[in-house]
């Protein structure tokens, strides 16, 4: 069993979700660790791109201020791997096709096999596209995790057939950021996809609340949270670590059975 599929087996997944190098690697990765020991069964780590067309304003603003910070591809890479020696929490890397088109396509899948990463989430690929992507990242064992999103109704099916690792279910049409509320008929995608596959459905964009979380979780699998973590950190700067943790905990007890 891999260690997304495991992250699935103790109960509703919290996945938290931290962009790398914001406001340095080594507050990234005290923030990491205190996720994982306060109860986050999946780490998204996103590596900074310059125009990250899926993220809301605070999530853009942390890409910014990692790279001007100067981090790069090549120190998350390292990073990672790092990390790796001191956790044995599932890491996704989150990122967009150009970083990873510059950077070499199979010299990045081997990067991240080498650094013990688990899967690869590239919100701007479609699914027509992603066989461009797919053959690397499948010969290193690497799950390339897919989306669907409110507008995917007559391709979900399809989708969720050949989904790996678990399917990033996108709450909400625009992009990253906490909402007051989510209309978006949550149990009905979920519901499609269980037409054609068991595999673990997680929801992000948008949640901020236990009380959000959940309401996601008790229809899903799990519940992805990034902007509301990436605003503490904005906040706390290298202090945040502690205060990552206990939001996390909070997060996790609010999926815990009662």
């Amino acid at each position: 069993m891999s260690r997304i599929t495991d992250a699935f087996t103790h109960g509703k997944a919290f996945i938290a979700f931290i962009t790398c190098g914001d406001p340095d690697l080594e507050t990234t990765k005290e923030a990491v660790l205190a996720a994982a020991r306060s109860g986050a069964d999946l780490i998204e780590l996103g590596i900074p791109f310059s125009d990250p067309t899926a993220e809301g304003p605070v999530i853009q603003a942390a890409n910014a201020r990692a790279l001007a910070g100067g981090v790069t591809t090549d120190r998350i890479l390292d990073f990672a791997a790092d990390l790796r020696r001191e956790t044995p929490v599932p890491l996704v890397f989150m990122t967009y096709a150009n970083v990873v088109f510059s950077y070499g396509i199979d010299r990045f899948a081997q990067r991240c096999s080498e650094a013990g990463v688990d899967g690869v989430i590239l919100p701007d690929v479609p699914y027509e596209e992603k066989e461009e992507f797919a053959p690397a990242f499948r010969k290193r064992s690497l799950d390339f995790i897919s989306l669907i999103a409110p507008t995917s109704e007559h391709r979900v099916g399809m989708i969720a057939r050949e989904a790996e690792g678990f399917l990033y279910i996108v709450s909400s049409l625009g992009v990253t950021g906490e909402r007051s509320a989510i209309t978006t008929d949550i149990g009905a995608m979920v519901g499609l996809v269980r037409a054609s596959s068991r595999i673990p459905c997680a929801v992000g964009f948008g949640i901020s609340t236990p009380e959000q979380a959940a309401q996601m979780a008790s229809l899903s699998d799990g519940a992805i949270v990034g902007s509301a973590i990436m605003r503490i950190i904005a906040e706390h700067g290298r202090q945040a670590a502690p205060f990552v943790g206990e939001y996390v905990r909070s997060m996790k007890d609010a999926l815990r059975p009662l």
